[in-house]
């Protein structure tokens, strides 16, 4: 029982932050902060959606997605320091 509740904690968190950076970005209107939204906002569904399912956690879509979000991390800190030079 306390599984579910601590993934459903971490799901809030990912939204949290998920809100949090669109909030820099209707101020500011950077990419960056809108690539973060966009990253933490799909952790945060890979979380909701493991909660039925968590002896299957293995699955490979679940570390693609995981994948993805970090790779849209990545690539938004690169485009920020190419636009620096």
């Amino acid at each position: 029982m306390l599984i579910p509740f601590l993934i459903g904690a971490t799901a809030f968190g990912f939204f949290a932050g998920s809100a949090f950076f669109l909030r820099f970005w209707t101020r500011t209107r950077d990419e960056l902060f809108v690539s973060f939204a966009a990253a933490f906002f799909i952790l945060g569904v890979q979380a909701v959606l493991t909660i039925p399912k968590i002896d299957v956690e293995d699955r490979a879509w679940v570390y693609l997605v995981r994948l993805a979000a970090f790779a849209i991390i990545i690539v938004a800190i690169i485009r920020k320091n190419r636009d620096r030079g």
